[in-house]
Formats: structure tokens, sequence, C-alpha cells
């Protein structure tokens, strides 16, 4: 006799919504995750669909009721249960739309708790779009396996991030004229903690002045190569989470 196959299967597509999940519940789905699902997916009756919504982990649903333009899916079977996210912030400054775009992207596949973008003196962009990095993080989540998309903060000045900065957060301050060894740093400095990245055009004399002189900063090296932002960004924080996050577990 042929194996049963398994259910949910491992190509069954993920789909983030903001309903509640549990077993039995009904999830509407219409819009562009329908057209998603159906046209380009082509999800029948009955096939499995994972869902999370950063609160419920993640369920196996049953499609049902497909039409042209929605279907239903009836949550079956919790698969997993909502992660533990490393305490760990990346503080950004903002930088041109698709290099941005792609440090949210790559945040939430590294295991970002929160994105935290920071105004400096010599950023090129003084605004950005959180609803548009919430759906790269959204989408990037859907991909990943992640069952909690990170939280973005409004804009944010330098001066008012330090002022209001939490005392128990390390903020390793990666500076391009020099600091301590990351892995050192990280080593000696565990427990909740957040890393800030300035822009293209790095931080002014001022601003790093004031950064260091801050009760919880780390400044701390990247290497013999000045890096653009977004390599900073995704380089350093991948090292954390092998130091001190989920990828040390």
């Amino acid at each position: 006799m042929p194996a049963t196959p398994a259910w949910p299967p491992r190509s069954a597509p993920r789909l983030h919504v903001e309903a509640d999940l549990g077993e039995s519940i009904t999830v509407p789905v219409d819009g562009n995750a329908a057209h998603y699902l159906i046209s380009v997916m082509r999800v029948k009756d009955g096939d499995a669909v994972l869902l999370f919504n950063g609160r419920d982990g993640e369920w196996a649903a049953r499609a049902a009721d497909i039409r042209k333009r929605d279907l239903v899916l009836e949550c079956m079977e919790q698969t997993k249960a909502l992660e533990a996210v490393p305490n760990f912030w990346l503080c950004a400054a903002p930088i041109k739309k698709a290099r941005i775009d792609m440090v949210a992207e790559k945040a939430c596949e590294l295991g970002v708790a929160k994105l935290q973008p920071v105004l400096t003196s010599r950023a090129v962009v003084d605004k950005l779009n959180l609803e548009r990095l919430r759906t790269h993080m959204v989408e990037a989540a859907e991909q990943c396996g992640r069952t909690a998309v990170p939280d973005i903060g409004e804009m944010a000045k330098l001066d008012a991030l330090l002022r209001d900065w939490p005392a128990e957060r390390h903020l390793f301050f990666a500076d391009e004229l020099g600091g301590a060894p990351m892995r050192d740093a990280f080593a000696a400095h565990t427990g909740p903690a957040a890393l800030l990245i300035g822009p293209e055009g790095g931080f002014t004399d001022q601003e790093r002045e004031a950064i260091r002189a801050h009760s919880s900063a780390v400044a701390i090296s990247l290497g013999p190569r000045i890096l653009r932002a977004e390599t900073a960004a995704i380089a350093a924080t991948a090292c954390w989470m092998a130091s001190n996050g989920d990828w040390a577990e």
C-alpha cells in the first residue's frame, strides 16, 4: 500500500493574517492574499495553507469554498508554537528605498525583534514608508517560517533615541573609526541588545561623541573595510545572532 502523504505537506504556502487562529476557526481570505493562493499557488479545495498572525503560532488550515476572488481557510491543527524571538533591535538610519527595503527583509529573516529607524544628520532620506517596510517583513516572515513579524518603530531623531534609551539594553554602536572587536564585545555584553547603524555618509563627530558618551553604548568595529550601511546592518546582526541569539542555540 502506498504511504499516506504527510499533512500538511512541507510545500504548503504560508500566509500572514490578522485574524485569531485556533482549532476549527475559519478565516475568510480575499484581495491580494486570495489572488496569491488561488491564481499563483493554485490552491484547491482540501489543500493545506499554513497561517500565522504573530500571536497564536502557526496553524495548518484546510482550503474550502474557493471562488474566483475569495476562499475560506479552516484551522485544523497547530504546527508551531509562537516563537521566542531574540531580544535584539536593529536601529538603522534611513537609506535609499531599495536598500532599506532589503534591510527590513533581512532583519526579519535573521530574527530581529524590532526595526527602529533613526534620523541622523547625514541621512539622505528623512521619511520612510513604514507600511511598505512592514509589508516586506511580512513577506519575509511568510517565506522564512517565522511565526512573529518584527515590530517597527516610528522614526526617531538620534538625540531622542539616546535620551529615552532603556538602561538595561546594550547599544552596540558600529563605529567606522574603530571600537572593540565585535566578537569580544558580544561575549562581554549579553542580554537585551540593539545595534546602531548610521547612514551612507556616516555619523558626524558630534553624533559619534554623543553616542560614545551614553552609558549603554558599546562601540564595536566591523573590520578593516568600510561597509555600506545595509551590509553593516545585515552582517553585524548575523554575527550577534550567531554569538548571543537563536543561532547560538
